[in-house]
């Protein structure tokens, strides 16, 4: 559906005085984006491996960025910590991970792909890599730059205003989530 027949088809609110228009609001336009891009909305996925969207991104992430520890992958993908050690604690009994042992700090661990993760992985990254040549096919490659750069910005930007926010609530003496927590350790990890 083309803008013009978008805004023709949802019209705003006549009902009430000044409705917010959702179409020209850029969160709202990015969280739309983000769930039609989803993985786990991707059939071919759910072909490749039985994991579960979360599980996904974490591998995604031991295989691009291993070995790592369950702090380092939160921050990169955003995830709670929460949810990337239930998803570490599933991939090490599907033996697609292992850890790996540190000799500087033993209280860390990290993962690493194994044989059998790493050819899941490969199946990802290549249907992925398919995937987005499909979904970029109408952008040039400036276009695509200019994207990624605008997006880190709108990233860092989301990031700072969270975290700003949390730690304004915590000042006040307020109880803030473990989650507003980490949107405050990962912001002070890249403001410094």
């Amino acid at each position: 559906m083309s803008n013009k027949m978008r805004k023709a088809a949802f019209t705003l609110n006549k009902d009430i005085a000044n409705p917010y228009d959702l179409y020209n609001h850029l969160p709202y336009r990015v969280a739309v984006a983000s769930n039609l891009l989803e993985i786990d909305r991707d059939a071919a996925i759910k072909q490749l491996t039985e994991l579960e969207t979360r599980e996904i991104r974490v591998l995604l992430n031991v295989g691009s960025y291993g070995p790592i520890n369950a702090a380092d992958i939160a921050y990169q993908s955003r995830l709670d910590p929460y949810s990337v050690n239930r998803a570490i604690n599933c991939l090490l009994k599907l033996n697609y991970i292992a850890e790996v042992k540190r000799v500087t700090n033993q209280k860390v661990k990290r993962v690493a792909l194994t044989q059998s993760g790493l050819t899941v992985y490969q199946k990802i990254t290549t249907h992925l890599e398919h995937r987005t040549d499909r979904l970029t096919a109408n952008l040039t490659i400036k276009e695509q730059s200019t994207l990624l750069a605008l997006l880190e910005k709108l990233e860092l930007q989301a990031e700072q205003v969270l975290a700003e926010t949390a730690s304004v609530i915590e000042a006040q003496g307020e109880p803030i989530t473990r989650d507003q927590k980490e949107v405050i350790r990962w912001y002070k990890r890249t403001s410094s």
